[in-house]
């Protein structure tokens, strides 16, 4: 008896890192635009292609759901949810909202070491010539340091609230950055703002900070138009019913 127990337990335990992974690897392939806004996803191919069951498939898809990364359509199966430009717009609102409170409550608190080699790893991963991999890249690195600062401002809402936007701004930056030759610039904004965080100059650090967001922000904005202008003059024609 005790042995089915354990067999049942460990059942139960492979099959929940199972879903876990599955959901992991098709949220991570939507945040990175593998899966682009508006593809139509079925269960049949998520089985087929994460190797899994419907069981475990279907949790996944629930998740995905509940993130408003996918969205059910009767009878079709799942869409990947489309990218607006209101979705750029309320993800940079909100990080200039938070962030340079973030660097003004670090100032005088990082690890300015740290915060240039994470600065300089987003900036020197060219060997790949993949260019979905060197955006992935820069993405993490970014991510990493951003969060670094705001950690450092010892709050750990803020730290959580900001993370959750970057991991929105990642689908956003992949669906405009999406040429070969076409990568994120942020020229020496973030050195100028660990030298601002190091001499304890929060005011510096809190302005360095919204001119980068707001300089990002209408980065983006002109990708995610020309990508989705893209997009729209490659759908193919729908027939007009009769």
């Amino acid at each position: 008896m005790a042995g089915k127990v354990i067999s049942a337990d460990k059942a139960a335990t492979e099959g929940k890192l199972l879903g876990e992974s599955t959901y992991l690897a098709i949220r991570q392939a939507i945040l990175s635009c593998s899966l682009r806004p508006e593809s139509m996803l079925t269960e049949a191919a998520l089985m087929e292609q994460y190797a899994v069951g419907k069981s475990t498939c279907r949790l996944a898809l629930a998740r995905l759901t509940h993130d408003g990364l996918v969205r059910s359509v009767p009878r079709h199966g799942y869409i990947v949810v489309p990218v607006t430009l209101k979705d750029v717009e309320e993800v940079f609102a909100l990080r200039l909202i938070l962030e340079p409170e973030a660097a003004r409550l670090a100032a005088g608190k990082v690890d300015a070491k740290a915060l240039m080699r994470i600065d300089r790893a987003a900036r020197a991963n060219t060997a790949s010539k993949n260019h979905g991999n060197r955006i992935d890249f820069f993405l993490d690195a970014n991510r990493e340091f951003h969060l670094m600062i705001a950690m450092a401002s010892g709050n750990e809402r803020l730290v959580r609230s900001i993370a959750v936007l970057f991991d929105e701004m990642t689908r956003l930056v992949a669906l405009g950055f999406s040429g070969e030759d076409d990568s994120p610039e942020i020229a020496d904004d973030h050195r100028l703002l660990v030298e601002a965080l190091t001499a304890g100059d929060g005011k510096a650090a809190a302005r360095i900070t919204r001119r980068h967001i707001e300089k990002f922000r209408d980065m983006t904005m002109e990708r995610v138009l020309r990508s989705m202008k893209q997009d729209f003059e490659h759908a193919p024609l729908m027939a007009i019913g009769r």
